[in-house]
């Protein structure tokens, strides 16, 4: 049976949920991906550029006093209960080729998940076409990419591979791949942002449907009191809105008033889910992101009577352009992020999921190790998290450089030049979200440049 939801919830004309036919017709690798259980993604990007060497610092005495040694003008300005001394930290089981590490001590509650083997670190990722060594960045024998340490084009690199102008990024992809599979009864839901419109989530098909942390979008004179406002109104505005009844011969006409139904149709539908009982009882605290993630936590308890057996969400923290006042903004940024991120996976451990949700964080690029004074230029490759019941944590995977300047992976001043690409950083997440080889190919074009097996025990 073909009814109206059905039909604006798979063509190419409906919000964010187009089924682009024609390009599912050119790619039959996208019905290969597993989509039997649930499973989502969420994605925390630092906008602003997170500073991996004040994230996961060296712990090892030797180590410790070659990175105090660079970074000393900066440390002393630390105050003495947040200090970056090395008492203060907190030790991170394992090591790398004798060397330890350790989070600063506002990472405690990402601390403990990471000792209890549900957090791990991936060293070293950034944006590249090809590997790339100190040599070869130095004398151009291998291609780079392009506009470097720029805030907005690296964050759409890492976003869709490409600088600022990119329509398409890998999140979206991978959920043009779940939608070509019919994964979800609800399509419209597959990628879903809390921080407004992203290419990371856009795909050739998928477009991200945008919430708020306060839930679905609500539409003045239909679902909010107004001057004036009454039922009549209300009902009246609402057949405008939708053109109901019309039989425009203009296309263009027609194809907006689709794209509104399907609006309407579907802010709708999430409103009066989110409204039902059913939200996690988690205490979260205050503060922009913490309301992001309680609202993808509200949305993943809603999974099964919305259908969905895979879904992305991408939410953005802001402030992390550390320039200057590093001392006094990032530690707080950081409390703050542990104690967010730590209360969502507590939620995804009350409902049973923590095994189903992997989340991971991503950034413009790292900073330098080297300081300006009061902070720290803008580097290339960082570290990250990756964390949920699936992961295989308690460990760092890929490498970390030394803490000295002038290594094989310098570009200068302490500026990292990545070991392992987006491109990798991405296959792995993908794999463990059900997608094929081919149709890992297929969403990240440039894979075929690195190795594989790199991140192979990530899951």
């Amino acid at each position: 049976m073909m009814n109206r939801r059905h039909f604006l919830r798979t063509s190419c004309l409906g919000l964010g949920v187009g089924a682009g036919f024609a390009s599912n017709l050119a790619s039959f690798n996208a019905f290969a991906a597993n989509t039997d259980d649930y499973k989502a993604l969420v994605c925390v990007f630092f906008f602003g550029a997170m500073d991996s060497h004040d994230m996961l610092l060296p712990y090892d005495q030797t180590s410790y006093n070659q990175f105090e040694t660079i970074r000393e003008p900066l440390l002393a300005q630390y105050d003495a209960a947040i200090s970056r001394r090395r008492g203060n930290l907190l030790a991170l089981d394992g090591n790398l080729g004798g060397r330890r590490f350790a989070f600063p001590q506002e990472y405690g509650p990402l601390h403990d998940l990471y000792q209890q083997g549900d957090l791990a670190i991936v060293g070293n990722v950034g944006p590249m076409i090809e590997p790339l060594t100190r040599e070869t960045f130095q004398s151009g024998a291998a291609r780079r990419p392009a506009k470097l340490f720029s805030h907005n084009d690296q964050q759409s690199t890492w976003m869709a591979s490409r600088p600022e102008g990119a329509t398409t990024g890998w999140g979206g992809r991978f959920a043009d791949m779940m939608q070509a599979a019919d994964a979800n009864a609800e399509a419209a839901f597959t990628a879903m942002s809390v921080s407004g419109n992203s290419v990371f989530l856009s795909g050739e098909d998928v477009q991200p449907f945008v919430i708020s942390s306060n839930g679905a979008a609500r539409v003045n004179g239909i679902d909010q009191n107004v001057t004036l406002s009454s039922p009549e109104f209300n009902d009246v505005y609402q057949e405008i809105l939708r053109d109901t009844g019309a039989n425009r011969a203009n296309l263009f006409r027609r194809d907006v008033a689709s794209v509104v139904n399907s609006s309407l149709d579907n802010n709708g539908l999430l409103a009066e889910q989110l409204a039902l009982p059913g939200d996690p009882m988690t205490t979260f605290p205050g503060g922009r992101l913490s309301s992001q993630l309680q609202m993808v936590a509200r949305t993943i308890a809603r999974r099964n009577s919305l259908g969905m057996k895979r879904q992305f969400f991408f939410d953005t923290p802001g402030g992390y352009d550390t320039q200057s006042a590093k001392a006094a903004d990032l530690p707080v940024l950081q409390a703050d992020i542990a104690g967010y991120v730590r209360a969502f996976y507590d939620s995804l451990v009350e409902m049973g999921v923590e095994n189903s949700v992997t989340t991971f964080t991503a950034s413009d690029f790292g900073r330098t190790l080297g300081v300006n004074g009061d902070g720290t230029d803008h580097g290339w490759g960082s570290h990250h998290m990756v964390l949920g019941g699936a992961v295989n944590g308690g460990q760092i995977h890929g490498d970390v450089p030394p803490p000295e300047l002038g290594h094989n992976q310098d570009a200068g001043r302490g500026r990292l030049i990545p070991q392992l690409s987006v491109d990798q950083y991405a296959a792995s997440i993908g794999s463990w979200f059900g997608l094929s080889e081919g149709e890992l190919n297929d969403a990240i074009p440039g894979l075929g440049s690195f190795d594989r097996s790199a991140l192979a025990n990530l899951f």
